[in-house]
């Protein structure tokens, strides 16, 4: 049940332009701008593109546009790609990221590691780093930063105002911080922002839950003692009908191909809707959040 009382200071809707957006990012966009409405939230737009190989222009394009096309709106943040680029980037926060990575240097919470992926993926591998006990320099060429993480219990804040405890899943054990060329890890980066901001609170899909946990044990080891404070709601997954969870490969589900072929936001809106299970017509963002969180109307 949501709340009629709490109120937020701000949220955020966080795409990465490595590809074209497609049908869930819509939906997470919907929760989150319905989420805030309801609690009377501030919507920063924050793209995150430090994943500097895959950026795209077009990509970053895209974002606009289909937040155009479909009317969501958002309060702060950049209006368009040259705004994005000369004022929101997070290659503008690299400062804050380095004395990010300063201090876990200095607090000896990180250590060095250049295993490979497919190294990891082997089964013979073990799938498991064991480069903490090799001792490397930080310094070491082609090597990326793990957190010394532990399995202290970790306390979440969740939307239903319940406190949930839970643990660090195995498989994200000595989770990255720091990649090989010097750019900050997702975890780092997306924890660091959300604090610059100030954000009170964060909506994501499922499938995030175990970066939750990672955020919140590196915020521990970087005292950032205001991330325990942040709200979380995750929400379902649009899944393909082989059960996989949509991704920005599925070009038939990219808002851009159904926009292209014709398809009106009304139209993009409903087969959101029809996707989980809900047999109506919606027109806009706000009807299709008013169905999928009752509370919201």
């Amino acid at each position: 049940m949501i709340s009629n009382i709490t109120s937020y200071h701000k949220t955020r809707i966080a795409p990465t332009p490595s590809g074209y957006l497609h049908l869930g990012n819509v939906l997470s966009f919907v929760i989150t701008t319905g989420i805030a409405r309801k609690h009377g939230a501030r919507i920063l737009l924050r793209i995150d593109d430090l994943d500097r190989a895959r950026v795209n222009k077009q990509y970053l394009q895209d974002i606009f546009d289909t937040l155009h096309f479909l009317e969501i709106p958002w309060d702060e943040g950049p209006r368009d790609v040259h705004d994005f680029e000369s004022n929101y980037s997070q290659l503008h926060r690299m400062p804050l990221y380095q004395e990010a990575f300063k201090q876990l240097y200095d607090d000896g919470l990180v250590f060095a590691c250049t295993c490979s992926r497919k190294q990891l993926a082997d089964a013979e591998f073990n799938r498991h780093c064991a480069c903490f006990n090799r001792k490397m320099p930080l310094t070491a060429e082609n090597a990326s930063w793990r957190l010394v993480t532990n399995a202290n219990p970790i306390m979440v804040k969740d939307y239903s105002h319940q406190i949930i405890e839970s643990v660090l899943p195995a498989d994200m054990y000595n989770f990255i911080v720091k990649k090989k060329d010097g750019f900050p890890a997702y975890q780092l980066a997306s924890l660091i922002d959300d604090d610059f901001y100030k954000i009170d609170l964060i909506v994501r899909g499922e499938d995030l839950w175990p970066s939750t946990l990672a955020q919140h044990q590196l915020s521990s080891a970087l005292g950032l003692n205001n991330f325990k404070e942040i709200a979380f709601y995750h929400h379902p997954l649009l899944t393909e009908t082989s059960g996989q969870k949509l991704s920005k490969s599925a070009g038939a589900t990219s808002v851009r191909y159904l926009r292209e072929n014709g398809k009106t936001p009304a139209a993009i809106y409903t087969l959101i809707a029809g996707m989980l299970g809900i047999d109506e017509n919606i027109t806009n963002w706000q009807q299709l959040a008013g169905v999928i969180i009752p509370d919201i109307t």
